[in-house]
């Protein structure tokens, strides 16, 4: 018995550690992003996902006059109605609202190359939820070759949806590598 024991520490201890190590790495990646200070830009980008805090926020920049145009990914293909109510109002700035395809952060990147290049922006302010700060910034670079600025929209983040989003924004960081290009 005290074998077995023994034998079945070595590996709790190598996972308690791992899952140790892998969070001590995700601190800096998911929960304190680098995040850019905010100049004026030719376009504000908001990535879709889970909750609207992250649009109002990239209109607020707006309004503040941060950018002349402001860009809605709506991943729902058109099923969010409070989506599709904020892309028909008038703003004092252009709004653009695209599906993207795919319904990714890729899918995101290579319209918002496409409407930079037919608009001529050099410049970005993409606002998304914190713990994708890290993976849309290097998604974001791929594709637009101008100056790209990160913004996290306010946003209450419950310990579950942390360890998620840890395991889901590695996942795509590694799906990531192996696609190639934009």
């Amino acid at each position: 018995m005290r074998s077995t024991a023994r034998w079945l520490r070595w590996p709790f201890i190598c996972v308690v550690a791992a899952v140790l190590g892998a969070t001590a790495a995700g601190v800096p990646t998911y929960v304190e992003p680098q995040l850019d200070e905010l100049h004026r830009a030719d376009a504000i980008l908001v990535l879709g996902g889970p909750g609207h805090e992250r649009y109002t926020y990239g209109l607020d920049l707006a309004l503040e006059g941060l950018a002349g145009h402001v860009v809605l990914s709506d991943p729902s293909g058109g099923s969010d109605e409070w989506l599709d109510r904020l892309c028909g109002a008038q703003f004092a700035f252009a709004v653009v609202c695209f599906d993207p395809d795919p319904a990714t952060t890729a899918g995101e990147a290579q319209a918002f190359r496409d409407l930079a290049t037919a608009g001529g922006w050099n410049s970005v302010i993409v606002v998304t939820f914190t713990p994708h700060v890290s993976r849309a910034r290097y998604i974001i670079q791929r594709c637009f070759g101008g100056d790209v600025m990160m913004a996290a929209s306010p946003a209450d983040i419950s310990a579950a949806d942390w360890v998620w989003q840890s395991g889901y924004q590695t996942a795509g960081y590694v799906r990531s590598l192996f696609q190639p290009g934009c």
